[in-house]
Parts: C-alpha cells; sequence; structure tokens
C-alpha cells in the first residue's frame, strides 16, 4: 500500500511540476507578439485492481503540452488586418494627392485665376507692357505649378515602386522562414511521437500573421500539420518545406511600373497582373497606383493638354505689337504610345491628338489579335475595360487620340499601352517671353462709313482657323441695298460662300455669288470671318471689314482669350478647365474620405476580433499568477503524501525488523 501511494503521490508531483513549468512558461511570454498560452494537459492514471475491493487509483499522469488556440479566429484575425493594411497604405497614399491638390494658395485653381486675370488687364489696356509682362510672368507661374504637381505625382509612384520592391523582399523572407519552419515541425513532431511543438507553431502562426499584413494570402493544412500557402489568384508561394520566390521586376506593359512575378521552376521570373495582389499593404500599393495616381496624373495631363491646345488657337488667331500673327503661347505635350517588351513584331506607332476636347483621363490598351482568322487592332479603355473599338488596319481613331503605323510589322499578340495626357502637365511651358509678342489684337477691323444714314452697325470681326489660310490682304465693304426683295449686302469676296446665323439660331447657307439677305443682329460668316450687323440701316449704307495693320491698342484677341476661362472645352464640350479641376479634387477628396473612413471601422474591427482571439489564446497574468498558487499547493500536498508514504514505509520496515 505504501508503495503504491508512493507512486501515487509522485505522479501527482509530476503533474504539479509540469503544471507549474507550462504557468511560468506563459508568465515569461507575457508580452510575447504571437504567443498563444499553454496548458499541462493532466488526466488520471487510471487503477489497480484489489480483489474484493475495488480499483485503488495510481495518481495523474501529463498527456500533452496544448495550446490555447482557435484557427477559425486566427484566419479571421489575418484577413481583417490584411484587409486594414490595404485600406491604410491607400489612405497613406491618397491623402498626399488629397493634400496637394486642395490647397488654396498652391492649388492650380488660383494660380489658374491669376492668369486669366491677367489675360483681361492686357484686354483692357493692350498697349501697357507691364500689363503683357505680368500675364507671362503669371502664365509662367501656373506652367510651373502644372510641373511641380507632376514631379510630385511622379515622385509618389517612384515611391510606390520603391515599397513594392521592399514588400517582395519582405514577402521572399517570410516564404522562406514559413517554409523552414514548416520542415521543423515535421521533424520534431515525428521524433516526439506525433506531439506538436507548440512555440514553433506559434512563430508559424506569427509569421503568416505578419505575411498576411504585406498581402492577401490563402493557407491550406496538410495532413501531416505543414502549411500551404498562396497568395494572388492561387500562386504557390509555400508548398510544405518548399518556398516559391517573388522578383521585383519593370513592368512589360508600362516601364514606369515595378511589377510582381513569380519564379517558376525553370527560373523563369512570370510577371503576375496587378490586380491579383489584393490585400495588405502590397495590395493597397497597388489599387493606389491603378485606380487614383494614374488617374490623377491623366487628369492634371489633360487640363494642361486642353489649356494649351485652346489657349494656343485662340492666341494664333490674333496678332502682336508688331502686327506679326500669334505664335503659341505654351508649350503641348505628345501623348505616348509605349510598345510591350513581350511583343514579337517590330512594328513601330506614332500617336497624335485628334480632337483634345474629346481626351479622356484613361489609358488605352491597342492590341493585335486574331479574330476568325483576320488580324486587327482592338483598343481597350483601361479605366473601364471597354473595348471601343476593332480595326483593320492603322491608322485608327479613338477618344480624340489617332494612332498611325511608323514603322515595322506587328505580330499575333503584340500590345502597345497609348497614354494620351501622363506628361502633359510635366511638359507644360510659357514659349512666349517677349511681352510685344503677346497677341492682343484681332487680325481684323470692323467699322461703317461714316456717311451711314441708318442705326445699323457692325460687331468686331471675330475669325477661326481658317482665316489663317487665306488671310484679308485688303479691306472690302459690305453694302446695304433695300431695293431688292428681300433687303440685301453685297460685297462679299468673290467665290465665297456665306453663313448667316439669325438671332433665332437658324441658319441659312448662300453659295458664292448669291444675293445674302440682311437680317437685324445676323451673323455673317466668310472666309473664316464672322460679324454681326445690327440695326436699320438705310439704302446705301455701308460696312467694312480689313485686315488689322496695328494692333496696339486692339484687345478684342484677349477677350476671346479670356473667355476661354469659363468654355467647355474639355471632357467633350461639358467642363471647362476650373470644371475639370475641380471634379478631380472632388474625385480625389472623396475617395480619400471614405478610405478613412473604410479603414477606421476596418481598424476597428479588426481590434474586435484580436480581443476575441486574445481571450482564447493571450495569457492573462492574474489568471497565470492563481494559477501558480494553486499548482504550488497540489506539488506540496503531494509532496506530503510522498512523506507520509516514506513514513509508513519506515514503520512497516521497523516491525519488520
Amino acid at each position: 500500500m505504501s508503495n503504491s501511494m508512493f507512486f501515487t503521490g509522485l505522479s501527482g508531483l509530476n503533474a504539479a511540476q509540469a503544471a507549474l513549468m507550462t504557468t511560468g512558461h506563459n508568465t515569461a511570454n507575457v508580452n510575447t507578439p504571437g504567443y498563444s498560452r499553454q496548458m499541462a494537459q493532466v488526466v488520471s492514471a487510471g487503477g489497480t485492481y484489489r480483489p474484493s475491493v475495488g480499483f485503488f487509483g495510481n495518481g495523474a499522469q501529463v498527456v500533452d503540452i496544448t495550446r490555447s488556440y482557435d484557427q477559425f479566429l486566427s484566419a479571421q484575425l489575418n484577413q481583417a488586418q490584411s484587409t486594414n493594411q490595404a485600406l491604410s497604405a491607400y489612405s497613406t497614399q491618397i491623402n498626399q494627392i488629397n493634400n496637394l491638390l486642395a490647397n488654396q494658395t498652391t492649388g492650380l485653381a488660383p494660380m489658374l485665376q491669376t492668369m486669366f486675370k491677367g489675360v483681361q488687364a492686357v484686354a483692357n489696356t493692350p498697349a501697357d507692357a507691364a500689363a503683357r509682362q505680368q500675364l507671362i510672368s503669371s502664365g509662367q507661374a501656373l506652367a510651373n505649378q502644372f510641373r511641380t504637381m507632376s514631379q510630385v505625382l511622379t515622385g509618389l509612384n517612384a515611391n510606390v515602386n520603391d515599397q513594392v520592391a521592399g514588400s517582395v523582399d519582405q514577402i521572399n523572407t517570410y516564404a522562406t522562414q514559413i517554409a523552414n519552419i514548416n520542415k521543423q515541425i515535421a521533424l520534431l513532431s515525428n521524433a516526439a511521437g506525433g506531439q506538436a511543438p507548440n512555440d514553433l507553431l506559434d512563430q508559424r502562426d506569427s509569421l503568416v500573421n505578419s505575411l498576411g499584413q504585406l498581402v492577401a494570402t490563402k493557407v491550406v493544412v496538410q495532413d501531416g500539420g505543414q502549411y500551404n500557402v498562396f497568395i494572388g489568384s492561387g500562386q504557390t508561394l509555400v508548398l510544405g518545406d518548399k518556398a516559391s520566390t517573388l522578383k521585383a521586376v519593370t513592368s512589360a506593359a508600362d516601364p514606369s511600373h515595378t511589377s510582381v512575378a513569380l519564379v517558376n521552376a525553370a527560373g523563369v521570373a512570370v510577371e503576375m497582373q496587378d490586380s491579383v495582389l489584393s490585400g495588405g499593404s502590397l495590395g493597397g500599393l497597388m489599387q493606389f497606383r491603378n485606380q487614383t495616381l494614374g488617374d490623377a496624373q491623366n487628369a492634371l495631363g489633360r487640363m494642361a493638354i486642353g489649356l494649351a491646345d485652346t489657349f494656343n488657337a485662340q492666341h494664333k488667331l490674333g496678332i502682336d505689337l508688331n502686327g506679326a500673327a500669334g505664335q503659341d503661347f505654351f508649350s503641348q505635350a505628345s501623348p505616348a504610345a509605349i510598345a510591350n517588351s513581350r511583343n514579337t513584331g517590330n512594328l513601330q506607332v506614332t500617336p497624335s491628338f485628334s480632337d483634345t476636347s474629346q481626351l479622356t483621363t484613361s489609358d488605352y490598351r491597342v492590341d493585335y489579335v486574331n479574330v476568325a482568322g483576320t488580324p486587327q487592332y482592338s483598343v481597350t479603355r483601361l479605366s473601364d475595360n471597354k473595348v471601343l473599338g476593332s480595326y483593320a488596319s492603322l491608322p485608327l481613331t479613338f477618344d480624340g487620340v489617332s494612332l498611325q503605323a511608323a514603322s515595322g510589322t506587328p505580330q499575333i499578340g503584340d500590345s502597345f499601352l497609348v497614354q494620351p495626357t501622363r506628361t502633359g502637365a510635366r511638359d507644360l511651358t510659357v514659349t512666349v517671353t517677349d511681352p510685344a509678342k503677346i497677341a492682343a489684337a484681332s487680325p481684323i477691323v470692323t467699322g461703317k462709313a461714316a456717311t451711314n444714314q441708318g442705326s445699323a452697325g457692325i460687331s468686331a470681326g471675330k475669325v477661326d482657323a481658317s482665316y489663317l489660310g487665306a488671310p484679308l490682304s485688303s479691306p472690302l465693304t459690305l453694302k446695304y441695298d433695300s431695293t431688292t426683295t428681300p433687303a440685301s449686302l453685297s460685297g462679299f469676296p468673290a467665290g465665297a460662300a456665306v453663313k448667316v446665323t439669325n438671332p433665332d439660331g437658324t441658319v441659312v447657307n448662300y453659295a458664292a455669288g448669291a444675293a445674302v439677305s440682311y437680317t437685324d443682329g445676323a451673323s455673317y460668316s466668310f472666309n473664316g470671318i464672322a460679324a454681326t450687323v445690327s440695326g436699320k440701316p438705310v439704302n446705301g449704307d455701308s460696312f467694312t471689314i480689313g485686315p488689322n495693320t496695328g494692333g496696339v491698342s486692339d484687345g478684342s484677341n484677349a477677350l476671346l482669350l479670356g473667355a476661354l476661362q469659363n468654355k467647355k472645352t474639355l471632357a467633350g464640350g461639358t467642363a471647362s478647365y476650373t470644371d475639370a479641376y475641380g471634379q478631380l479634387v472632388s474625385s480625389i477628396g472623396n475617395k480619400a474620405s471614405q478610405l478613412t473612413i473604410a479603414n477606421t471601422a476596418q481598424t476597428s474591427l479588426a481590434a474586435q476580433i484580436k480581443s476575441a482571439q486574445q481571450s482564447v489564446s493571450g495569457v492573462n497574468q492574474d489568471e497565470e499568477t492563481a494559477n501558480l498558487l494553486m499548482y504550488q499547493q497540489m506539488y506540496q500536498a503531494n509532496a506530503k503524501v510522498i512523506q507520509t508514504a516514506s513514513t509508513m514505509f519506515d514503520a512497516i520496515l521497523g516491525i519488520a525488523s
């Protein structure tokens, strides 16, 4: 009996010691990240049958050291934190653009307004050299701000590229560590007869959690307890004790982007689409670059290109102080077409603008494909992945852009990235440096004869681009004739067709040489010239239209330049420069606000899941302290049992002697 009692006490002593060691291990790791509370699993050692008496217990035994772990909660936490990191990375980046665009002092809106104030000042005092210089200076300040914003956005793109490369290195490190721990877990578990190495399991889960904060992952547990880890759309990152390698590469489609490639078994880096890498800070960076940064660069570029194109067009319709025709006021960027580096053909293409008012803020992909045996070009707008059309051959035109073949021959599967507006803001400069060369005056002057008896007058004339091909060399006289039915104007150039736009908006076109009816308030257009005659003329009254040879006191073209500020010249004629900028600021601001709200909510959700997970796996110091006291008492009690058994055994030996 004493021998049985001794071993029973010894089993309890061992169980108490195991529990104390486990509790001490918990206490030591109370602040260790990723540590899961461990527990000694103590069960009864069973009993020994004694005839006519029954079963006497044999004490306790420790069968396992388990960790408090809930796989479902851990998976939930990984997913929540991955989403949180994606939103946080996206929000951090977009707020930099929002702060740049919305600045009331250095933003484009006040500088646009300042430049057009300068235009108005020239229109009011066209001979004032100071006003002309101020217009050039304000134009240069505006162009400088466009370029500054472009540089900031380009810098953000470079920063994203650096972060992508850094994330790839971290992912590779985590993948290798997970694979190594997988191997260690398998070896130790086999050596221990299937017992789990809990601390290694915690380390592996912590690595998976850290990996998930870089990129969304999916974990599949193998039968032996090893983890298979997948990223993207199912690409294998870790398979047992083997880790794949990712590589940061220059995008084949867009050399300005750093993409992620998966190195295959042959050692070839296969580029992955950015869209498949969701979640984590890497996924957030990819989303920012593809959904916001590129659009912001394109929107600024479209504004700069639209401003340069329309301002230049009107400026060239005027004359400067020397009587010379106006030249380009701004430089204008050209669209870009980038051949995919994997193209097998040698086709080179040249893009150009066909209509800047139709430009969007999207990039485009042009693919050379085989459809039912017929090679053709397919154009996809990348902002909404809409196929705009298929074309049998070049040239082709879409959304204000024209694409021509320069040289070479395409092969099926070749593609080109077309970026119409990406460099628009970067390439904007003021090309006029001499104040005298500001074309503030109209190339034509109008007037009425001093001998006119009626009340009719003629407006200042306007010209369009067609006038530049055949400008007036001498004045012409339009004469009112009331003897015809209806009354008419004569004197238009021989061979000139005349378009009459009546006050009610109706249009009448007259062939060359036909009698042109007079209507009070109608606009008469011919050979690129337009002027309005209104009032009640008397038979024989005449009106003159002639070339402007001075231009010193004429600011009529500057007035037309000033009118461009509010004219709907962008987005298919639906937005002015200010409208387009306001839309960009609003779009970025709203997106930034949405991301901030979403990130705050996701942070709260992740914290709640973390709390639930820690309630299962976390170490509670108060609880462990209570356990220490309980297991200490258990240890002391079992030591007393052993002491008692020893005393009883000594007494029996004394009796026997």
